[in-house]
């Protein structure tokens, strides 16, 4: 379930919309099957599904999307931020170009708190650190990202593990097989392309389900990727004295 508590002037005009009008603006994403978490004047914040674009591919058969079904409610529709095709969560969406023009800024100045929640592969030691490595586009496979202290761009993730658990899966033989994995919570103080991914990786915990870097039994032990976006924090302006907007989506693994 979403928690939001009003937002600054900096981060949308007014305040995230309460009640019967935040209850009709949900049945209307609806009719276009998405699920709203919040809204306000200027953005919906949406509980983005995996394997959903969030925006349109360049392919024709890839036009389907969070972006392209809210374009059907509001021809002035604009991205502001992107999740993975395979990563589910919080999905910010500006409704107008004063929206995109005031949440773009707050992304670039890296001010938006976010935390993701992901199952990896194995049992991480030390429980909580940090990784520093530099990514960059593996070009001939790409989208796929590589480590690269030559030309790589600066990256940084915070992981701390929450919880340790045992999977039960099958391997593509059928036969039973278990698997020691950890779930963990992510702070991502950059924002390069599949930095996560390759984080988790780069330590020898692949997240499961990742189907362009986890190999064997991480790959085979869910059928989706196990990343989510389960929450963003916009802090309020900084002469304001309002609590900052916290927007929430639900674990659905």
């Amino acid at each position: 379930m979403a928690r939001s508590y009003p937002e600054s002037d900096e981060a949308a005009s007014g305040q995230s919309w309460q009640g019967e009008r935040l209850a009709e603006e949900g049945e209307r994403v609806a009719k276009v099957g998405l699920s709203l978490l919040a809204a306000g004047d200027d953005w919906w914040a949406i509980d983005k599904p995996a394997e959903l674009p969030s925006v349109p591919g360049r392919d024709p058969s890839r036009f389907d999307s969070v972006h392209s079904r809210l374009c059907q409610l509001s021809d002035d529709t604009r991205a502001v931020h992107r999740l993975d095709v395979a990563t589910s969560g919080v999905l910010l969406v500006a409704r107008n170009v004063e929206g995109q023009r005031r949440l773009s800024r707050l992304f670039q100045s890296r001010t938006i708190e976010k935390r993701y929640l992901a199952v990896v592969a194995g049992h991480l030691t030390p429980a909580e650190g940090s990784i520093a490595l530099p990514l960059r586009c593996d070009w001939p496979r790409r989208p796929r990202q590589i480590v690269d202290f030559t030309h790589g761009k600066s990256a940084l993730t915070h992981y701390r593990v929450e919880q340790r658990l045992t999977l039960e899966g099958q391997r593509p033989d059928g036969t039973p097989q278990t698997l020691a994995a950890s779930r963990v919570a992510l702070t991502p103080h950059t924002g390069r392309s599949h930095q996560l991914r390759l984080h988790m990786l780069a330590l020898g915990h692949p997240i499961i389900g990742d189907g362009f870097y986890a190999r064997g039994a991480a790959l085979n032990a869910s059928p989706r990727l196990l990343l989510h976006a389960a929450r963003l924090v916009i802090p309020p302006a900084s002469d304001g004295e309002a609590p900052p907007l916290v927007l929430e989506a639900p674990l659905p693994f």
